[in-house]
């Protein structure tokens, strides 16, 4: 974590008030909600994934089995578990 003086940073003004609730310790302050983003958003690579395990959960009702689909895309047996075990949200 980055750690920055507020002195560098904010008006003084803001700084005495911010004083009167917490002086000399760290203080976190958080992206706001709509700078934050999802693993993914951007790249589109959520996406992937998502399409990918919709695939091999499709192919694993249509009576794939675990060992057929872990070699077809790539993944370790206990990941293609994950994925056909999991309820989706």
């Amino acid at each position: 974590m980055k750690y920055t003086n507020a002195k560098h940073i904010l008006p003084e003004k803001l700084i005495t008030e911010i004083q009167q609730y917490i002086q000399g310790e760290t203080l976190y302050i958080p992206k706001q909600e709509k700078a934050s983003r999802k693993w993914g958003s951007i790249s589109g690579g959520r996406q992937w994934i998502d399409r990918r395990n919709a695939a091999i959960r499709q192919a694993f009702r249509n009576n794939s089995s675990i060992g057929q689909l872990a070699e077809e895309y790539f993944l370790s047996a206990d990941t293609i578990k994950r994925i056909v075990y999991t309820k989706q949200k």
